[in-house]
């Protein structure tokens, strides 16, 4: 009886650390998109000039 306690619950703790570097390597693959959709939008905002022309925008409307 004791060792198929013990058995359970050396199963259920090698579960849960896979499952913990799992969820670990899930938020890298995800900050890893969302740096890359970044680098996209700044590489095209400053390309564009759209990022100047919509400072001037705001500040041609609180100005004037």
């Amino acid at each position: 009886m004791f060792r198929r306690v013990v058995q359970s619950i050396r199963g259920l703790a090698g579960r849960v650390r896979v499952e913990v570097g799992q969820t670990t390597a899930e938020y890298a693959l995800v900050i890893l998109g969302a740096a890359a959709v970044a680098t996209l939008l700044i590489t095209w905002a400053g390309r564009s000039h759209a990022i100047g022309k919509l400072f001037d925008e705001v500040i041609g409307k609180v100005l004037g």
